[in-house]
This record gives structure tokens, C-alpha cells and sequence, in this order.
């Protein structure tokens, strides 16, 4: 393949329109809520008896847990570097409306903070919680990692990931993590202003790629940006989400001929 044959390629498969279609049929359906680990259908878990090898088996809606090619989360390595034209978080101050879904830590957020990214407009919908980290960068794990689940108006998923590494209390997590539910809850308005900006990290390089929801039903179509550069929270914070979910993240997919890109 010619250098300009194989830029042409990188930059249509940057923000490829043709996601799958199941992302269309996300809307409004609970499929969007387990990109978070809601519960839906069968039971399932992070370890022992209905645990990630057993996805797939556990009802027919799951069986590209077990069954598809675009799975995530992966194992970052190998990206190609490309001329990628970045992503733009614009997120606005909101109010904390946490729960506890039996999974993970959820914020669900009010309109209005969005994400560009090669100029299309994603709206934040909520963010929530791993750990350890469900990406791994070149066999290396993180302490935790945060996922920023968005949707475009024409009812793509994309999700930004950050991870975080042990180091110096992280401000932006502290209210969060004041109103952190100990056992599973509904929504709860806390009253209390978080600016989710607080735990984008300042440099912006990235790798991008098509991948899937990490919980069940594992639906594909998911265009992911993980943010090469981890931002820091406590050995106390990381100790503290720990002690609720020793680990809620899902093993690492095959990469299976996917493009992954890094920016340049």
C-alpha cells in the first residue's frame, strides 16, 4: 500500500461513520445503561459463577460477549501513529447525581458537556468507575480508570478513558467520592456542583479505536479514545473504591485485525 493510499485509509477509519447499527438501536434502550454495569437480564459478575468467561452463556442478548470480533477492553500496544485531527472535551460544572448499581460508581449528567471529536458533537450522558484499570497500556495496569460515555444525535456511542495512577490526592474525585453510596441505590441528587473536567488530564494525546461496551450485552459499534497520559489519585481514594469493588473490570479482548491509532 502507497504512504497516501495508507494515510487515506487511517484518516477514514479515524471516526468511521459506518459504526455498526446496533449503536442506532442503543437509544433509549437498556443496552446504554450497561455500558455502566446497570442491571439488566441475568445476573452476572466480575468473578466466580456468572463471571466474563460465561457472559456469552448467560442469555442470547450477550452472546457477542462471548461471540464478537470488536470487544473491549485491550490490551494497548502496537498503535500506528497517525495525523488524527483530536478530541475536544467541553465539560460544563454540573450536579452530582450518584448511584451505586451494584457494579460501579455512576455520575449521571445534566445536559449541556459535550466532547468533539473530528468535529462531531457526543453528548456526555454519565461517567463512571473501574478497578484496576480495564485497559491495560503496553501489559501495564492502572489503579483505576474512568469512563466518559457519551452519544451523537445520530445515536453513536463514544467513550472516553483515563486512567489513573497512585500518587497525590485528585480534587476532582473528592466530592464524588464524600458521596460515594456504600451498598447499591437509585440516583441520588446530592446537592453538591462537580466539574467532571477536574479528571481530564492536561496533555491530550490518545489512541482510538472500535470497540464495545465492557459490560453485557458487550454491544460493538463503540468508538473509545483512551488518553495516553494517567492522571493521579491517592493510595487513600484508590483504597477507598477498592474496598466496594475489589475489581469490576473485564478481562482484556483479542485485538482480532482492528486498526488501533495513536496521535501524533
Amino acid at each position: 500500500m502507497s504512504g497516501f493510499s495508507r494515510r487515506r485509509v487511517l484518516q477514514s477509519l479515524a471516526i468511521s461513520g459506518a459504526l455498526c447499527p446496533i449503536c442506532t438501536a442503543l437509544i433509549g434502550s437498556p443496552a446504554l445503561a450497561q455500558s455502566a454495569g446497570a442491571h439488566a437480564g441475568p445476573h452476572w459478575t466480575y468473578e466466580g459463577e456468572g463471571g466474563p468467561d460465561q457472559w456469552g452463556e448467560l442469555s442470547p442478548e450477550f452472546k457477542v460477549c462471548s461471540l464478537g470480533f470488536e470487544q473491549t477492553p485491550i490490551d494497548i500496544q502496537g498503535a500506528i501513529r497517525a495525523q488524527l485531527s483530536g478530541v475536544s472535551p467541553m465539560f460544563q460544572p454540573l450536579p452530582l447525581k450518584i448511584l451505586h448499581n451494584g457494579h460501579t460508581i455512576q455520575v449521571n449528567c445534566a445536559p449541556g458537556s459535550v466532547t468533539y471529536i473530528d468535529g462531531q458533537r457526543f453528548d456526555l450522558l454519565q461517567f463512571h468507575f473501574h478497578h484496576p484499570s480495564e485497559h491495560l497500556l503496553s501489559g501495564q495496569s492502572f489503579d483505576l480508570e474512568v469512563h466518559f460515555v457519551h452519544k451523537s444525535s445520530a445515536g453513536q456511542l463514544a467513550v472516553l478513558g483515563v486512567f489513573f495512577k497512585s500518587g497525590a490526592e485528585n480534587p476532582g474525585l473528592a466530592p464524588i467520592w464524600a458521596a460515594m453510596p456504600q451498598e447499591e441505590t437509585p440516583e441520588t441528587d446530592t446537592g453538591v456542583t462537580i466539574s467532571p473536567a477536574d479528571l481530564l488530564p492536561v496533555e491530550r494525546g490518545f489512541f482510538r479505536y472500535q470497540g464495545s461496551l465492557t459490560t453485557p450485552p458487550c454491544s460493538e459499534g463503540v468508538l473509545w479514545t483512551v488518553f495516553k497520559q494517567p492522571i493521579e489519585a491517592s493510595p487513600g481514594q484508590i483504597e477507598q473504591f477498592a474496598k466496594l469493588f475489589p475489581t469490576n473490570a473485564r478481562p482484556v479482548q483479542g485485538m482480532n485485525r482492528r486498526f488501533l491509532l495513536e496521535s501524533i
